[in-house]
């Protein structure tokens, strides 16, 4: 995936409608906490070889098992087929920060780094908040 000049409102608005309401409200829950971030549209190949486009809150390096440094977003929103994606990429010690919201988070899937549901309703947006401050702060 590649940072890219696009405009992530344009992205959100082409959306269908039956997504876009709650990709509105969570893209403005993400921005609000995380004040001051970058945001920015990806595109381009994902993990699992499939075309996304993902809109990027702030920027870091990771490094990957090869040891190369590759640009990527510390915290993500995609509009999937079935499903919403929030990527946050904030580990330490104990893994991935997303664990520790597991099972508060509501009728949610939850990976790694990654939280996965149907719509906004399904989640508590307090959860998620608390969990964005805290991976904007863990991350600064």
């Amino acid at each position: 995936m590649e940072r890219t000049a696009n405009d992530p409102d344009l992205f959100i608005e082409s959306l269908p409608a039956a997504i876009r309401d709650d990709m509105r409200v969570l893209d403005a829950l993400i921005a609000a906490a995380m004040p001051g971030e970058t945001r920015t549209l990806w595109e381009g190949v994902f993990w699992g070889g499939t075309e996304q486009k993902i809109v990027g809150y702030g920027d870091y390096t990771a490094t990957r098992s090869s040891g190369e440094p590759v640009d990527w977003f510390k915290t993500g929103l995609a509009a999937q087929k079935n499903h919403i994606s929030v990527y946050v990429n904030a580990a330490g010690a104990d893994g991935y920060l997303v664990k520790k919201y597991a099972d508060r988070l509501g009728k949610a899937r939850v990976g790694s780094a990654s939280i996965a549901f149907k719509s906004v309703a399904d989640i508590d947006l307090d959860v998620l908040r608390e969990l964005l401050e805290e991976a904007r702060e863990q991350m600064a």
